[in-house]
């Protein structure tokens, strides 16, 4: 029991992670149809630019807020100098777009930065929390917690402020929201940006757990991604429904299988999205008459 509870605690605390990616791949799949795979990328400058300003002197609370702000500016650079000029290319060139901004990114992370590992404080200590045999880490339920707030505000955003209904008008039809006034470059640069911040702070909340590098978005951005798949992209409860499942195939795979196939989980569940059900678990299926 100890042993099962000890997996349970670790996978819903990577799989919060993954969906917190999943909704940045959520939010702008939905604004602008763009599979964005530099989405990890901002994982990674939220933790590094903590770590940075940490080992700087600044307090962390700032750092992290800093952090924040310079991933949004990454974010909205992305759209106004990456995607917006190509607006109206194929989604394959979009996302070719996006894989060299990855690239890109972490080319200057590394110059900025170095290619060391790199942590940053636990926010309540590193004391394990004892339940019924099994030891949870305090930063594990800040990361469930972040989580969480993330998904709700995203939940109120587009349910209840007339810009979030302004996204849903833009992801459903992007011509009808221009006819009736809405700006969808805005709402476009308001999902890049608002994504961005999201992912930045899963890089800030995870880092005192995993350590985080230069490189540390690549595996992210695609277990968000299969993340996404999984509970059907552009689903914000789907992308959370879709991280948590993933998070414990994970780590019962490498509890009880082996810890050498734990990647792979990711691979494996794309393909069986792909096959099985392409829509995902709370994706909508689309019908389209020719």
């Amino acid at each position: 029991m100890p042993e099962f509870l000890q997996f349970l605690f670790s996978g819903l605390t990577v799989g919060a992670v993954y969906a917190m990616v999943a909704l940045g791949f959520t939010l702008i799949y939905n604004a602008s149809d763009v599979v964005n795979f530099a989405q990890g990328e901002f994982v990674m400058i939220g933790g590094m630019v903590t770590a940075f300003l940490g080992y700087a002197g600044v307090p962390l609370p700032l750092a992290a807020l800093l952090a924040i702000a310079v991933a949004i500016v990454v974010g909205l650079l992305l759209h106004a100098l990456a995607i917006e000029p190509a607006r109206g290319a194929s989604a394959v060139t979009l996302i070719i777009i996006t894989i060299g901004a990855s690239i890109f990114l972490r080319g200057a992370a590394q110059v900025i930065f170095d290619k060391q590992a790199h942590k940053i404080p636990a926010f309540s200590g590193d004391a394990p929390i004892t339940f019924m045999g099994a030891a949870i880490l305090p930063q594990s339920l800040w990361v469930l917690g972040g989580a969480v707030v993330t998904f709700v505000a995203i939940f109120l955003f587009m349910d209840r402020t007339l810009l979030g209904k302004a996204v849903l008008a833009t992801a459903s039809n992007r011509l009808a929201a221009q006819l009736v006034g809405i700006n969808t470059r805005t709402v476009m640069a308001l999902s890049f940006g608002a994504s961005a911040a999201i992912g930045a702070l899963a890089g800030i909340l995870i880092t005192p757990i995993t350590l985080t590098s230069y490189d540390a978005g690549i595996l992210l951005a695609l277990k968000g991604f299969a993340a996404a798949m999984l509970g059907g992209m552009g689903n914000p409860l789907g992308a959370v429904l879709g991280g948590i499942l993933l998070g414990l195939f994970e780590q019962f795979s490498a509890g009880y299988v082996s810890s050498s196939y734990k990647d792979a989980v990711a691979f494996i569940t794309i393909l069986l999205v792909l096959f099985v059900m392409p829509s995902g678990l709370l994706g909508r299926r689309a019908v389209e008459r020719v």
